[in-house]
């Protein structure tokens, strides 16, 4: 065996392609260049002043200068429990809860908690781009489960029950959906809650995009429609990043039963010990607040939505789905690639709207979504309208 080398498992490990378009997005705009950028899925708004605030007295406060329980502060775990229960209707005990650097980070610990080389993780698609690659990391098989524009971007119970094999161990729900902006209803959450509670799967259920609802429809939990056999095996992901605009503050956490809580909060404290004292007491600001407090930022975002997708429809040859949550819209371009361009794909029209247009989207193939972009609209009102300007000026240059 060679010596000096680099582990297969990085190796093979693709970088995150909206990271990656963003990062040259930035790159453009530091060399002067005029760049619209619908890459990144993070609100542009800062971090409200009172959280901010708390982070500052917390900085000058000594016990935040030291070490603290690897599986976060008492406070916040405590905190976390209670809006576990407002907003999913889950009682827990903070045991059950694992603060981590993100939620990122969260579902890394929970796949490392759950998966065996060989096993299958079931993930509708399209999906978030990372969720495969962090199954990949532990050896296991990420498996597709197909969704389409026609069918609002969700997965039925049937496709559910037929994918799954005796390889089977997991199963990742995101709602609302980062990159299609989809939000299961509750009659649909508890059909696929059905399944699941049949299959005696793990179920990981990633929501961070929760509070950001446009419709008058909220995000159903699979804790709110699932029984006690569902929640003994529910592993829930949340964080402050998109409902506080806390993207950099890291701030993420685990709600699962008591043997992947305990496990996920060993490997943290190998991994990383804990998270940011200082973040973390950013949070319990954020969390301590009444949801009204963010209300100015999700209403900016409803009101984008309405312009980007009432845009984006008048442009001939775009097929758009109006998302009901998250801040992302996903157009097909299956007409325009069919008709004028049959022999490229939505990749490569990406990187020519960039070089050409200077806007900067997601293709869909990075969500395993080829044939369509993915645009977030937590930008600017003005940036937005002359992004999607250049987007209709381009494709009708095709």
């Amino acid at each position: 065996m060679p010596r000096g080398r680099i582990a297969t498992r990085l190796t093979e490990l693709s970088p995150s392609a909206t990271l990656a378009i963003d990062q040259r997005a930035k790159a453009m705009v530091a060399s002067g260049i005029d760049v619209v950028s619908f890459a990144a899925g993070e609100p542009d708004f800062p971090t409200p002043d009172f959280i901010v605030e708390a982070a500052t007295a917390a900085a000058r406060d000594p016990r935040n200068h030291r070490y603290t329980p690897a599986a976060g502060l008492g406070e916040l775990r405590e905190l976390i429990v209670e809006v576990t229960k407002r907003d999913s209707g889950r009682v827990v005990s903070p045991s059950n809860v694992v603060v981590t650097n993100g939620g990122k980070h969260a579902i890394y610990e929970a796949m490392a908690a759950i998966v065996e080389p060989g096993d299958e993780v079931l993930i509708p698609a399209p999906y978030w781009v990372s969720y495969p690659e962090i199954v990949r990391l532990f050896g296991g098989v990420p498996v597709a489960v197909p969704t389409t524009l026609a069918n609002g971007f969700k997965v039925t119970p049937e496709q559910v029950e037929a994918a799954i094999t005796d390889r089977t161990v997991a199963f990742i729900h995101v709602s609302p959906s980062n990159p299609t902006g989809a939000v299961y209803s509750r009659d649909e959450s508890r059909a696929l809650a059905e399944v699941l509670e049949r299959a005696g799967i793990w179920v990981l259920t990633d929501e961070i995009y929760q509070h950001l609802t446009y419709t008058g429809q909220r995000a159903t939990s699979l804790a709110e429609v699932g029984t006690e056999a569902l929640e003994a095996r529910l592993i829930q992901v949340n964080g402050v990043a998109k409902t506080f605009a806390m993207t950099g503050w890291r701030v993420g956490w685990i709600v699962a039963p008591a043997p992947v809580a305990s496990a996920v909060a060993n490997l943290q404290s190998q991994l990383s010990s804990n998270v940011a004292n200082v973040s973390q007491r950013a949070a319990i600001a954020a969390l301590e607040a009444p949801l009204e407090a963010t209300a100015p930022m999700r209403d900016a975002f409803a009101r984008r939505r309405t312009t980007i997708v009432s845009a984006l429809a008048g442009i001939e040859g775009l097929d758009v789905l109006w998302p009901d949550g998250a801040f992302y819209v996903f157009p097909s371009l299956a007409r325009v690639l069919e008709v004028q361009m049959p022999s490229s794909s939505a990749l490569e029209l990406a990187t020519r709207l960039l070089e050409e247009a200077h806007v900067a989207v997601v293709p869909g193939e990075a969500f395993d979504g080829p044939g369509a972009w993915r645009l977030s609209y937590a930008l600017g009102d003005d940036a937005l309208e002359e992004g999607v300007r250049r987007i209709a000026e381009f494709i009708g240059r095709l």
